[in-house]
């Protein structure tokens, strides 16, 4: 059963921390065979899951659903919630009940973006009442119309030691870990070498302490848009629509439900149907 520690562990013994996203029952339970690291019930479901156009649509309500389910299906796997849009911004209070909700629905952390008075506040009461925070810096989704956009964070050595400077006080509030997102690799790994706690990179290069990716990105079941950071790993969505064209043509041709996939009657139930039907239409 991995745990909070297990991360730190592993950034102490030097071997990389592999993560995936997962919105499912089903796909919990693949990612829990794996033995993958942790897995993050992240926003990016109201996109891959729900069809809405950015993050912002998700509410506590409809992510607390979809915890429940990977919850179900990962017995061992460490998950982490990811704390919607204005679920923990409006005040201390809000923050702490929204992330006991979380937990209370299976998770055994919660993620939060970005990092000011409030954040680091939020997270010290978290981790004081014993839930676990991953933080979030570089590109963060939540605060997409602030930064203008989709854009690569650290660009220059000057943000790079504002994003560590982040990253320390995160670290000091009791954050046992944090995503780094769209970074050059050589400033995620300058954040990285001086943390005490792990960086997850996403878009951030190899010299994080892990890697998060979302699974239906690498496994080519979500299609509408694919980051450059994302290397696949399987053509999901091909392999279904042509397992999909296939279905249709033996339902067509009569080739499906074939005999293996049916239900009979014995031989007697056969003759007492076969003699109630000329009766009816005797």
């Amino acid at each position: 059963m991995k745990t909070v520690s297990s991360f730190q562990v592993l950034k102490n013994n030097n071997e990389k921390i592999a993560m995936l996203t997962a919105y499912d029952y089903s796909t919990a339970q693949v990612l829990d065979k794996a033995e993958i690291d942790g897995i993050l019930v992240g926003d990016s479901l109201a996109m891959v899951a729900l069809g809405y156009e950015n993050t912002y649509n998700i509410t506590i309500d409809e992510i607390l659903i979809f915890i429940k389910a990977v919850a179900r299906g990962a017995k061992n796997s460490f998950i982490i919630g990811d704390m919607p849009f204005m679920s923990y911004n409006l005040s201390l209070d809000q923050g702490l009940e929204n992330a006991s909700k979380m937990i209370k629905a299976g998770a055994n952390a919660v993620k939060l973006e970005g990092c000011n008075e409030h954040i680091l506040q939020l997270v010290k009461r978290c981790v004081e009442s014993g839930i676990p925070v991953l933080g979030h810096l570089g590109f963060t989704p939540q605060l997409m119309n602030t930064i203008g956009g989709h854009k690569i964070q650290g660009k220059t050595a000057g943000n790079t030691d504002i994003i560590l400077k982040s990253a320390l006080k995160l670290q000091e509030a009791g954050c046992f870990g944090i995503v780094l997102e769209l970074m050059p690799a050589e400033s995620a790994e300058y954040i990285t070498k001086n943390l005490l706690i792990p960086t997850i990179g996403i878009g951030a290069g190899v010299g994080c302490s892990g890697q998060i990716v979302v699974t239906d990105d690498i496994m080519g079941k979500f299609t509408d848009f694919v980051p450059k950071f994302v290397k696949k790993y399987a053509n999901i969505h091909e392999d279904m629509i042509k397992g999909v064209e296939e279905y249709k043509k033996d339902v067509k041709e009569l080739f499906f439900p074939s005999e293996k996939e049916s239900f009979t009657l014995s031989s007697e139930e056969k003759l007492k149907l076969e003699a109630s039907s000329k009766i009816v239409n005797s």
